[in-house]
């Protein structure tokens, strides 16, 4: 059994027509999809941005779909009510031992809490918030060309992929709803989903042909909204998709997935790519079969058929209760379930398939946090004590696998964007030590920074906004959009043209991080360090 690093975040802490849809009512809450006719809502402290919450766009993955791909919704007549933020996943967040994240910064968590928030096995929802202006009814369509992106009077969308180890996360994560960024700059639309996480997305079982489910999940939304985003004003030809530690892992292995049919016109990876340490190598499928004998139904490891059939007869609640056990006993080694190397969705050689150019040729902008590794060494309320592992945490998960993954994109001359963000805000990081730790850009580009333990500074709002306006450029035109921002793409490892953002005083500026990149051979840090 094996526990990554970036599971320790995770602890305690297609050219298709389709026909047109419509609003049912003038006031642009009440929307056609092929899910059904789905009523949002608008929060009167948010005017200009309406929300469609937990929008169900797959049938239940339950009972004997448990462990199938999804089969993407047609019901077109149903109603449904979008107006709560939906239960997550089936996860299990404990907290004990310490994390920064149960202990000074829960808003990170389900619901904002230092345990498990609402989950439910019935959680494949997608929510949608777009500008109370936006125009509707429009129809999809084929791709166009960054050139003629512009003509569309349809909405730059953001899709965005949650964190969390690929064992939490949810839509329902306090920092991570977008409604204020939208309401802010109601030019854009940002969409949010629950995908399968852990032994339900990723189960590495014998009597499996598929296994990565919540990576197919992932796919099944960008489909969704090809087919249903012009319907509340956005522009299925300007799609981007967007992900946050494990999420920005995501968008790299769909990167390389869908190299000739991406459907998304640009990519943005916080902190994750494909380059980073996180597949199994539980090629024995033992961890399944471990969970199998503690849950009734043991002595099958030789009969995976009849051990799948037993296994998708166990109640959630009964599984996650027994990884709640087995994580607060303190048991080791670690039990995890990620992403599988299938040959399909997720690859073994990423290096040699970028060289082979067998990924997406699209934009992608690309970035990791000066403090990225804080979270993933022994904590303690003072700060950790060995820095030099902080250092080799931020190399080895994120920055070199990110500083990899440029190089190779510039070697096959994919057109990338590379970012620090260096904020140290004392309402996201409430103890100075903590930087600009995993996640917390994400309140910045959320917009959801003044939320909690106080007020937000003029530097917090101008970073913010400046985050948050290069992204709506980067989205509206992948291609040129950020000419505008003066952000020029990356050239040349080692150049002084990476973004960074929040750093010593100065929303945006440009900087080299080149002494940093010299600690990377590849995508591992060189040794020592």
């Amino acid at each position: 059994m094996k526990k990554t690093l970036l599971r320790c975040l995770a602890l305690p802490v297609f050219v298709f027509a389709f026909p047109p849809f419509h609003h049912g009512t003038s006031d642009g809450l009440t929307v056609s999809t092929t899910s059904g006719q789905v009523h949002g809502k608008v929060d009167p402290a948010l005017p200009n941005v309406h929300q469609f919450l937990g929008i169900p766009y797959a049938v239940p993955p339950v009972g004997n779909l448990r462990w199938t791909a999804p089969r993407l919704l047609d019901q077109p007549s149903a109603h449904i009510e979008a107006t709560e933020l939906p239960v997550s996943c089936p996860q299990y967040l404990t907290n004990q031992g310490n994390s920064l994240y149960v202990r000074d910064v829960l808003q990170f968590n389900l619901q904002g809490l230092n345990t498990t928030g609402a989950i439910s096995e019935d959680c494949l929802t997608v929510s949608v918030w777009a500008p109370s202006n936006a125009t509707t009814g429009k129809q999809g369509g084929h791709h166009r060309s960054s050139s003629s992106a512009a003509k569309s009077d349809g909405l730059p969308v953001l899709i965005f992929i949650y964190g969390g180890g690929f064992s939490t996360g949810g839509v329902d994560v306090p920092y991570q709803i977008p409604a204020q960024w939208v309401n802010r700059t109601p030019d854009h639309i940002v969409v949010s989903f629950n995908y399968r996480v852990n032994v339900f997305g990723f189960p590495n079982a014998a009597g499996l042909g598929e296994q990565n489910f919540g990576l197919l999940d992932q796919r099944a939304v960008v489909e969704w909204c090809q087919k249903n985003i012009a319907a509340f004003g956005g522009d299925p030809d300007r799609m981007v998709i967007w992900g946050q530690s494990a999420g920005s892992i995501s968008v790299d292995f769909y990167n390389f997935a869908y190299p000739t049919d991406p459907i998304v016109s640009g990519l943005i990876m916080d902190s994750g790519t494909a380059e980073s340490p996180i597949t199994t190598d539980d090629t024995t499928h033992s961890n399944f079969t471990f969970v199998a004998e503690h849950v009734g139904c043991s002595g099958l490891a030789s009969a995976p058929a009849q051990q799948l059939a037993c296994m998708r007869n166990v109640s959630a609640a009964k599984l996650e209760d027994f990884f709640a056990s087995y994580q607060e006993s303190g048991a080791t080694p670690g039990l995890g379930f990620d992403p599988i190397v299938d040959g399909a969705v997720v690859f073994a050689n990423y290096t040699e398939r970028a060289v082979a150019g067998q990924q997406a040729n699209i934009p992608a902008i690309i970035g990791t946090n000066a403090q990225d590794g804080v979270p993933f060494v022994t904590y303690h309320p003072t700060g950790p004590s060995n820095q030099t592992l902080v250092l080799e945490a931020l190399l080895s998960t994120f920055f070199c696998p990110a500083t990899e993954t440029i190089r190779l994109r510039q070697e096959t001359g994919r057109l990338t964007y590379r970012y620090l963000y260096a904020g140290n805000f004392s309402n996201i990081s409430p103890k100075p030590w903590m930087g600009a730790y995993h996640s917390s850009e994400l309140p910045l580009l959320m917009g959801t920074h003044p939320d909690f333990r106080g007020p937000s500074t003029a530097l917090e709002y101008a970073t913010s906004a400046a985050f948050q306006d290069a992204y709506v450029a980067f989205a509206s035109d992948p291609v040129n959009g950020l000419v505008a921002q003066d952000w020029t793409p990356y050239a040349q490892i080692g150049a002084g043209n990476v973004r960074e953002f929040g750093a010593a005083g100065v929303a945006v500026r440009d900087t080299s991080i080149g002494p940093t990149e010299a600690l990377c051979d590849g995508a591992a840090p060189a040794a020592p360090l």
